[in-house]
């Protein structure tokens, strides 16, 4: 690292004002303060001085990803050998994962920072490094066969119009991520939704090739690429009791093949373990508000409960675990509604934002069959409520602290 940083500093005056490439200066300043931590500090003033920035703390949520992405790719290879009917090992499957998934995430990252590092070198700003969580977020909630050129023009959308246009990292409004995924929801709801987008049957870069029947992949018999929580929207069993959620062999999917993430949907929301495993890492390193997510399960549960002593069909009657290890709860809930910039910054807010964004999604859930997910909705609309339950809960403090003050006056 020694020889790197002296190569840093020894390049530095070219990307300094008169220097050959200060043009480039944020780019320059993008990538150093990237690798090392920043030489400059403010000088005055209530701030904490500690090494770890903006870039770190986006840093430590990549890190947590990790289990969730790395697991999703296995399943994606898992999930295209058991449609194809191959017995394979291991390694073959993550490595078509790996195959599968990687494009997306170079895509993502390609389209999002070449806007983020031309936008900055026109403002003559420092890169913002907001993009490295949703480079990677992107990909992660998007089913396995959405075209490049979709995930392409997602990411220029929401970078731009969800991003740059309130000012960049730090002032958008909504989660940049899901504002991607809504983008193609609506625009192409025919790739974001159904039995034929969320497990793969074609090959990967020229590996896992199927067995082609006039042009088609051929697939077991029984195969389904339907995801658990589209399986229950669309059927028509009276009660839960009778309905049974099957895998893309058409054989019965258990709670351990949910909680490990044995099953279809999008590529880092199966598995609750991985999921688990990065939430533990966040709320150790501070950067992942337990309180959110906490409340967020606590909202989902009490309308779970509530919705159950109603119930009249299937999709009511479904218990609380199921709702929570099944599509993007888990993922939304760890890794989305902990935000630092769209979700509620006051403590007690936390708690209020959570618990809706539970709430909103459990009801989207239950009562439209058309959004079986509705995490994504649930999310971004408290996004927008997110400032308004900050200022009422700093409002109400403020009328306390003047109500002691009043009070011990007339004392």
């Amino acid at each position: 690292m020694k020889a790197l940083r002296n190569y840093f500093d020894k390049i530095r005056p070219n990307f300094e004002e008169g220097g050959k490439y200060h043009w480039l200066h944020s780019v320059y300043e993008g990538f150093e303060s990237f690798l090392f931590v920043p030489n400059t500090t403010s000088k005055s003033g209530v701030h904490i001085h500690d090494s770890r920035d903006t870039k770190r703390t986006m840093s430590i949520v990549v890190v947590a990803l990790m289990p969730a992405l790395l697991f999703g790719m296995y399943n994606v290879g898992l999930q295209h050998y058991m449609a194809i009917g191959m017995e394979v090992g291991f390694w073959t499957r993550f490595f078509y994962g790996l195959l599968a998934v990687l494009p997306q995430i170079v895509i993502s990252y390609v389209v999002g920072l070449g806007i983020e590092f031309t936008v900055a070198q026109m403002k003559g700003e420092e890169i913002a490094e907001g993009f490295l969580v949703t480079g990677i977020l992107i990909p992660m909630i998007l089913p396995i066969d959405t075209p490049l050129w979709m995930v392409a023009v997602a990411t220029a959308f929401a970078v731009i119009f969800a991003k740059e246009v309130f000012g960049g990292t730090g002032y958008n409004i909504f989660n940049v991520a899901l504002i991607a995924r809504a983008f193609l929801f609506f625009s192409y709801p025919s790739k974001m939704s159904g039995d034929k987008v969320f497990v793969r049957t074609g090959s990967a870069l020229g590996m896992g090739h199927p067995e082609m029947v006039d042009g088609v992949a051929k697939t077991v018999d029984g195969f389904s690429g339907a995801t658990p929580l589209t399986q229950l929207a669309t059927t028509d069993a009276p009660h839960f009791a009778s309905f049974s959620f099957t895998g893309v062999t058409g054989q019965p999917l258990s709670l351990s093949d949910m909680f490990w993430g044995f099953i279809p949907g999008s590529v880092g929301e199966v598995s609750t373990f991985a999921i688990l495993l990065g939430a533990i890492l966040l709320i150790s390193t501070g950067v992942g508000s337990w309180k959110t997510m906490l409340s967020v399960f606590l909202g989902g549960l009490f309308t779970i409960t509530l919705v159950n002593l109603f119930a009249v069909n299937a999709t009511m009657e479904m218990p609380a675990y199921y709702h929570f290890l099944l599509g993007g709860f888990a993922f939304g809930a760890v890794f989305m509604a902990t935000d630092p910039v769209t979700s509620a910054r006051t403590e007690k807010g936390k708690w209020i934002y959570g618990f809706l964004i539970g709430l909103i999604a459990v009801t989207i859930r239950i009562f439209n069959p058309g959004y079986p997910e509705g995490m994504m909705l649930a999310i971004l609309l408290m996004n927008a409520f997110a400032p308004l339950i900050d200022f009422y809960v700093i409002d109400a403090n403020v009328k306390q602290r003047l109500k002691r003050v009043g009070n011990n006056k007339r004392k």
